[in-house]
């Protein structure tokens, strides 16, 4: 496997649920632990271990083809060293699950079999596409312009207003975002603004923010717009798995106001790693798990 593996974290129930990409055979691979970890409510990871030891060796006894599907990997654990463990496709996964008869395993099913098929897991897929692509031309990076190349590219074909700049007011949680009519003005002014050191692009990220300029999907391409601002100017990028989802979002309502814990935050995770595919990829995977069950 090259040093280029696509590594993908999915969340279920806020439980990380590690994949890495086989290359070969052109398909996701999911962690069988991960998931067993889910499926039994399980965080001690020893007893996570024995229970699928036992589990694997009931499945021998009754020559069952999942565990013939298992194949071992390497994935990074928690303690950035990677490790060999035993993956299963999509179907594998599928078939395991249905060895848990508890409604957890119903609900995981649900969310594996739709994520999959859903607009997040369609746009997903599109969003790791974008680190082989070069789709923004350096001068545009840090424009409104790139913002919609970024939107149409990830949710193009899935909402008809991908990268069109909407025309309707929003509001979340009782926060009014830029009213529609003045939009076209505040994007200008944004595009003025200047991006020269991080605390300048920051600002420029808080009022990207509070512009909200789509419909929907604002969250997800405004955090890579960032990053590639971040990457031209600074030569860095945010590694998202630092940042824990709700000081991200507590953070972001806040910035309209005071920035100063959004970019103590952000600071913290910043990273040189710029040209790697593995942070690209779990950045979009932290990116997406903010936007869970808003």
């Amino acid at each position: 496997m090259s040093n280029n593996t696509k590594i993908s974290i999915r969340f279920f129930d806020d439980r990380e649920v590690r994949a890495v990409w086989d290359e070969e055979n052109n398909k996701w691979r999911f962690s069988v632990l991960d998931i067993v970890a889910v499926l039994t409510s399980q965080d001690d990871y020893t007893k996570t271990r024995n229970y699928w030891k036992y589990l694997k060796d009931k499945l021998k006894k009754e020559n069952n083809e999942l565990v013939s599907g298992t194949n071992q990997l390497k994935l990074t654990a928690s303690d950035g060293k990677k490790y060999l463990t035993d993956t299963l496709d999509y179907d594998g996964i599928i078939a395991l699950a249905k060895h848990f008869p508890n409604n957890k395993a119903l609900k995981f099913l649900d969310w594996f079999t739709y994520s999959d098929n859903s607009i997040d897991g369609q746009s997903k897929k599109k969003a790791y596409s974008l680190f082989e692509s070069n789709l923004i031309s350096e001068e545009e990076i840090g424009t409104t312009k790139s913002l919609q190349q970024i939107h149409a590219y990830i949710f193009g074909g899935l909402y008809d207003f991908a990268g069109q700049i909407r025309q309707k007011n929003i509001s979340k949680g009782g926060f009014q975002f830029a009213v529609a009519h003045f939009l076209g003005n505040t994007l200008k002014q944004i595009d003025q603004m200047p991006e020269n050191t991080f605390d300048e692009i920051v600002d420029k990220y808080v009022e990207m923010n509070i512009a909200h300029p789509f419909m929907e999907g604002n969250g997800r391409s405004t955090r890579i717009w960032v990053d590639l601002i971040l990457k031209k100017r600074l030569k860095r990028c945010v590694d998202w798995s630092k940042i824990n989802k709700n000081d991200y979002m507590n953070s972001m309502v806040q910035s309209s106001t005071d920035s100063t814990g959004l970019k103590n935050l952000l600071k913290n995770a910043l990273t040189d790693e710029i040209n790697s595919r593995e942070m690209f990829m779990r950045g979009i995977d932290y990116s997406y798990y903010y936007e869970e069950n808003e």
